[in-house]
């Protein structure tokens, strides 16, 4: 069994989750006709960018609070590859976190629902001067609040 990126931990809330139907683009693919890994992050980056949306919390909210969120690590489990014109998902999920951080979950799926490739990707919560912030911003606290509350489902 795999072992989980973000172990659940008891009295925190579930991951916020959704899908992104996406298909294989040409220019995705590599001369042998599947997705060239250099591709994958762009995948979690639409399901990531979907959930801000989603949820109200999106890359631009954050900015317009003083806030980025870069990159800090991230990963990627290839499983089997995705070819040019194949529709897929993308599984987004925002776990739980009550650090300045952000731990989002990639799962995409192929047509026939096998799992392709898997991931995680972890952003640190920055200020203007690109300092980093020890403790979540108040308006990110009032969003865990809300998560926690079960508002945001």
């Amino acid at each position: 069994m795999r072992k989980p990126y973000f172990p659940a931990v008891d009295g925190t809330p579930p991951p916020l989750t959704l899908r992104v139907e996406r298909e294989v683009r040409f220019e995705e693919v590599d001369a042998v006709g599947i997705v060239w890994h250099g591709r994958y992050p762009s995948y979690f980056e639409d399901a990531r960018v979907a959930l801000g949306y989603r949820f109200g919390l999106g890359y631009m909210d954050f900015y317009a609070q003083g806030v980025v969120a870069p990159i800090k690590t991230l990963h990627i489990d290839h499983l089997r590859p995705l070819r040019f014109r194949e529709s897929f998902t993308i599984e987004g999920l925002w776990h739980w976190n009550e650090a300045a951080r952000l731990n989002f979950e990639f799962i995409l799926r192929n047509s026939a629902d096998e799992i392709t490739t898997r991931g995680y990707s972890v952003q640190m919560l920055l200020d203007r001067n690109h300092e980093i912030l020890v403790v979540p911003p108040p308006f990110y606290r009032d969003f865990l609040q809300r998560w926690k509350n079960g508002e945001l489902v």
